[in-house]
């Protein structure tokens, strides 16, 4: 079992070792496609990157040319991203004077021109420098600074990133609740944030909590785990962390053989990549394991231990970092100044401002006082003005309804005669042949002839109920005549709409004939039998329908004209143009649901549509100057709208048909 699974191990580093040199192969291969500066200043900064746990000598070269080519284009994103891929890697050389310059030169690019990814990155850089001087807090500080940033920009990367670094520091420093607290952040992120790094680091950070809290199988199992993915992507210098992350285990357990293994191969993988930090730590192990048991090797790896720390912590280090720290703290001092003083010119600026608005709104207020002082001098007689205008155009706008009326009144007028002069002759043909039955039967009363004298009473009965009746129906008319010249009462009443609506069409037709007695148009009704009597106000439904089918009667009459003009100018006599076209009105009610519908139809030459959405407007006519106010349809839209709840709607084809459709609720 442990044969097959070295096998496996095996074939996953060797497969995944070889998608490393596929990943360097393909960035090689951009880079020499690449046309545009700007993409080659990245894919130069990703091949460093890629080289860092690879080969240090190539990210150190490919840095620089990243470097070199940004600041030549004037390109700041990309100079900030070389300084700090060149500061990761002087710090895994163990060089923090240069680790800390470029990534403060890389800070200070980022800050002034405001790139908030570049700013996070060098912020992490510097705080693992100050984490492996073993200067903790300020370390922590700049993490906090990069976490700021990245929470404000919603940076899901960098949050994850520099949480787990968080958590790794306060692990240093045994601070195990925080540690969990900033772990347990991370593994909520996970399934959003794939970073090569984190996928590494994650399970390795796990696993130190997790042996620091005596959960030492699982603290194994994670170590291993993060060892074999480092494995895969062919990173020396994770794995140089994992192997001595084991050897601290094994040797808290007494374990020494194993312990001394795992740190010697901890010692092998940072020493390939010149990992200056792991190497201190993995020969300071070694040094420590061998004391007991062998003196020789222990001084061996103190001699080791020795000559790392002089790298790190030499005469010539000590004075480049305290140089490299002194030349930014004179930075950051210089820029504090500065932001003071631009601070204190803003605010002179921002007094030399108020000041200078409060005379201006002294001047405005001042300035209004006088001209408001001038405008209520005259605001008085305008206001009269305006009140005399309005008064007249309300009497303007009365005068015009009533004008409307009237003359749908005399339209009315003809009609009206007409109507009534049928009764009129029943009734005076009808007292004369009364006269003469009266004599009659006084004759033959002075006879005795009773029953003559009673059979001409009977005639003369007769004759009186017909004298009645056509009085009562000439009276009607006057009586509607009457209503329909007055002011509406507005008060509704159940109206039988059939008998509205045929009383208005005929007297509109006859009307229409009265002033043109060569006009005959073919009028049709289709009443629904069962409606029912209907709460309307009777004379503004009647002005609504009388309107409408006046409106019908000159579309169809003006169509008639047009007709006799086609003809006549093709040489058609009039007699024979008239039979070319047949006027035909058509009313017709129905009842649908809670409503009832009130169609006229015309034949006419239709309503163009272009002007068809003005037609309800009030003062709006199609018809030539004196034969139309333009206020019918906006009244008729008010009764049967505002006046009646309910609507009023327009169908039309040019040249064809209009139907207007009247709904009333019941």
């Amino acid at each position: 079992m442990q044969k097959f699974t070295l096998i496996l191990v095996f074939t996953l580093v060797w497969r995944f070792g070889f998608a490393q040199i596929g990943l360097i192969d393909s960035l090689k291969e951009q880079l020499a496609l690449a046309r545009l500066d700007t993409s080659r200043v990245n894919t130069l900064r990703e091949l460093s990157v890629t080289y860092w746990g690879v080969n240090p000598d190539s990210s150190l070269k490919y840095g620089q040319q990243s470097l070199a080519l940004s600041q030549k284009i004037h390109y700041p994103f990309g100079e900030t991203k070389a300084f700090h891929a060149l500061g990761v890697l002087y710090r895994r050389l163990g060089d923090y004077p240069k680790s800390l310059e470029a990534n403060f030169k890389g800070l200070q690019i980022a800050e002034k021109k405001q790139l908030p990814e570049p700013t996070i990155s060098c912020l992490n850089a510097i705080a693992i420098v100050y984490k492996e001087l073993k200067n903790y807090s300020k370390g922590i500080n700049y993490y906090k600074r990069g976490l700021k940033i990245a929470t404000a920009t919603q940076h899901q990367y960098w949050m994850t990133q520099i949480e787990l670094n968080l958590a790794s520091t306060y692990l240093k420093t045994h601070q195990i609740d925080s540690a969990s607290l900033y772990l347990q952040k991370v593994s909520l992120k996970l399934d959003l944030v794939k970073g090569p790094l984190i996928i590494k680091f994650y399970p390795l950070t796990l696993g130190k909590l997790q042996f620091l809290k005596g959960d030492y199988a699982d603290a194994f199992k994670n170590v291993r785990k993060s060892i074999l993915i480092s494995q895969e992507s062919n990173d020396h210098g994770f794995q140089s962390n994992g192997y001595i992350a084991l050897s601290t285990f094994f040797k808290t357990q007494n374990q020494v053989d194993s312990s001394i293994i795992n740190a010697k191969k901890g010692l092998r993988e940072a020493t390939l990549v010149d990992y200056k930090s792991e190497m201190l730590e993995a020969s300071t192990l070694l040094a420590e394991l061998y004391e007991p048991l062998d003196v020789k090797k222990a001084l061996y790896y103190q001699k080791t231990v020795n000559a790392v720390v002089n790298e790190l912590y030499g005469a010539d280090r000590v004075i480049g970092l305290q140089n490299t720290l002194s030349e930014e703290q004179q930075r950051q001092s210089n820029m504090a100044t500065q932001i003071a003083t631009q601070q204190n010119r803003q605010k002179q600026y921002v007094l030399l401002g108020g000041l200078g608005i409060m005379f201006f709104i002294g001047f405005v207020l001042y300035r209004n006082y006088q001209i408001e002082k001038k405008a209520k001098t005259s605001f008085q007689t305008q206001k009269e003005t305006v009140e005399n205008t309005l008064s007249q155009l309300q009497s303007t706008q009365a005068q015009l309804i009533q004008s409307e009326k009237l003359a749908s009144l005399g339209e009315l007028t003809a009609g009206i005669a007409h109507e009534i002069q049928n009764p009129l002759n029943f009734v005076n043909n009808f007292s004369e042949l009364n006269t003469e039955l009266i004599e009659e039967l006084e004759v033959e009363i002075k006879k005795g002839n009773l029953d003559d004298a009673i059979a001409i009473a009977t005639d003369l009965k007769g004759n009186e109920e017909k004298i009645n009746h056509h009085g009562q129906r000439a009276a009607s008319i006057v009586k509607g005549m009457l209503e329909h010249s007055r002011a509406s009462t507005g008060v509704k009443e159940p109206t039988d709409i059939n008998a509205l609506a045929d009383e208005y069409l005929r007297m509109a037709y006859h009307g229409l004939r009265a002033k043109d007695n060569g006009f005959n148009a073919t009028l049709v009704t289709h009443f629904d039998p069962d409606l029912p009597l209907v709460s309307v106000i009777p004379q503004d439904i009647g002005r609504v329908l009388l309107n409408l089918i006046n409106n019908a009667f000159y579309a169809v009459a003006e169509r008639s004209r047009s007709t006799v003009q086609q003809r006549a100018s093709v040489g058609v006599t009039s007699s024979h143009a008239d039979t070319m076209y047949q006027p035909i009105i058509t009313i017709s009610t129905q009842k649908i649901d809670n409503h009832i519908l009130i169609k006229v139809k015309d034949d006419g030459n239709g309503i163009p549509e272009s002007i068809r959405e003005k037609i309800f407007q009030p003062f709006f006519t199609t018809k030539p100057t004196g034969q139309g106010t333009g206020l019918g349809l906006s009244l008729a839209y008010d009764i049967v709208t505002k006046g009646h709840g309910g609507s009023l709607e327009v169908e039309s084809k040019e040249e064809h048909k209009t139907i207007f459709t009247m709904k009333i609720p019941i």
